[in-house]
Parts: C-alpha cells; sequence; structure tokens
C-alpha cells in the first residue's frame, strides 16, 4: 500500500513579508494577494525577502525538475505586502493585515500565518502592539509562526513579534553557534524561553524575482520560519481538527536536542518525520 504524501493541499498559509513574485513554481497557488505598503492589486516583489520565504514553505521546484521544492508544495499562498523594497514596513500595516486575516481567512482557508519579519525596535510601546496583534491571531485559533530575529547571540535578542509567549517562534539551526551565530535568543521582556525550536537556515536556495525560474540563496531565522509553516500545513491536511495549542505541542515532541540552552535552540532542532508520524 502506497504511504500517503502530505504537500499542505488545501490549507492556507498567510505569508506577511515584502510581497510575492508568480514564479512558475507556485502554478495557480496564490490564492490572494494585498499590498499595504502601496495599495496595488497584482502580486509583485521589489525586494525578494517575501519570494524566497514563500518558495521555503510552497514552491513546488518545478523550475528545478524538483530540487527546490517547498516544504508544503500543495498548499494556498495568501501573500499580504507588508515590508517596502528596502524591507522596511511600519507597525500599523503589519497590524492592517493582521485584522485583514481576521476579516477573510476563513474564505481563503487560512489556518497558519507565517512572519518571517519583526522590529528591532527596543520601544516596548511598539512591541506591545505587535504581541497583542499576533496574541489576538492566535486567539482566533490560526497557528502562528514567527521568526526568532537575527540580533544574536546576545541574550534577550528575540524580535517582536516572535517574543510573544503563545505563537511558535523559529530559530536557526545552523547559525546558534561560531561567526554565524546571529539567531536570536531568550529569554523575552516577560522572561519567557524562546525560540520554541529551530531548523536550518543558513544559504538556502529557493524562489526569486527576476525570471519564472530564478532562484537565489538567502540566510537568516526568516528562512528557518518557512519550513516549520510549511510543515504544519502539512500537518494540518493530514489532520485538520487539531487547534494551534495541539499543533504547538506536536511541534514539541518532533524535535531533536541539540545539546544546547533551552533560550539558544528552544525544544531542538525540528524533525518532520517525527511530526508526520504523531
Amino acid at each position: 500500500m502506497r504511504k500517503k504524501v502530505y504537500t499542505g493541499k488545501g490549507i492556507g498559509v498567510a505569508v506577511l513579508d515584502t510581497g510575492i513574485f508568480p514564479h512558475i513554481d507556485f502554478g495557480s497557488r496564490i490564492r490572494a494577494f494585498c499590498d499595504f505598503t502601496k495599495g496595488k492589486t497584482g502580486p509583485y516583489d521589489d525586494n525578494g525577502h517575501g519570494t524566497h520565504v514563500s518558495g521555503i514553505l510552497g514552491g513546488d521546484g518545478a523550475a528545478s525538475d524538483g530540487r527546490y521544492k517547498g516544504a508544503a508544495p500543495g498548499c494556498s499562498i495568501i501573500a499580504l505586502k507588508v515590508l517596502d523594497r528596502f524591507g522596511n514596513g511600519s507597525r500599523e500595516d503589519v497590524l492592517r493585515a493582521f485584522r485583514w486575516i481576521v476579516n477573510f481567512g476563513q474564505i481563503y482557508n487560512i489556518r497558519v500565518v507565517n512572519i518571517s519579519v519583526g522590529t528591532t525596535s527596543r520601544s516596548r510601546n511598539e512591541q506591545q502592539d505587535l504581541l497583542r496583534g499576533v496574541d489576538e491571531l492566535w486567539d482566533q485559533g490560526l497557528v502562528v509562526v514567527a521568526a526568532a530575529g537575527n540580533q544574536g547571540p546576545g541574550s534577550g535578542t528575540v524580535t517582536a513579534p516572535g517574543s510573544s509567549r503563545k505563537i511558535i517562534t523559529v530559530g536557526s539551526s545552523d547559525m546558534l553557534q561560531g561567526n554565524k551565530a546571529v539567531s536570536g535568543r531568550g529569554p523575552t521582556f516577560e522572561c519567557v524561553c524562546k525560540p520554541d525550536l529551530v531548523a536550518p537556515g543558513n544559504r538556502i536556495t529557493a524562489c526569486a524575482p527576476g525570471y519564472p525560474y530564478s532562484y537565489g540563496i538567502k540566510s537568516g531565522t526568516s528562512m528557518s520560519t518557512p519550513r516549520i509553516s510549511g510543515a504544519i500545513a502539512c500537518l494540518l491536511e493530514k489532520e485538520p481538527q487539531l487547534s494551534n495549542v495541539e499543533v504547538k505541542m506536536l511541534l514539541k515532541e518532533s524535535t531533536d536536542d541539540m545539546g544546547l540552552p533551552r533560550n539558544q535552540q528552544g525544544w531542538g532542532k525540528f524533525n518532520c518525520e517525527k511530526l508526520m508520524k504523531c
């Protein structure tokens, strides 16, 4: 009997980033695009970061004969552009995108929200607005996954909204030690251990804007985060009744201990096979 392969089919993942280029690897799975920076209607990405993140999440590898396939190559992508061509964005635009998800999420069956962005502001007020926003999405039942940020290796360097107690925060397993040790680590302002888990993020090849078959290489916790979001989409295709809290607990059981402190590696390095066996 053939083992069923899960691709995240039918599961909507909202990607808050710099936009998305209609790369061939996305096929017709860009279900919605909303630009909170300029108000343009058609999908575009004037930076490249969002296209790369979306490729790691849900590219099907069509332009590379399957070599550069994303974690959930069958998922639906809802691209919400909250960052400009320089990768900068306002708190207000991010909060508007959160409200959009609350209002329209059911139409696109959005179950997962991928936030590979974070504020470097140390202002408690600015962080609190973002934390309240992601906590509200979580309370609505969405699985919110955010990057730990690249402000490490010092303690207390996880960026908001990744510093939220509720949501799933992802660091880079191959950027924890040595001269590439930029993966953000806890504790947070509220003394919460973060990240929750880690996944590879160094020199990842994925979709790039320009041509329908372009690929590029990027590094950072931004690249680790969609690996987890994509795996969750596959899990939800398999077990659609799971709540976000149940997903988080299953992720905890699907890691391999790297032998590093909790505020550095979280629960450990993500193991997708373990998750899909749950």
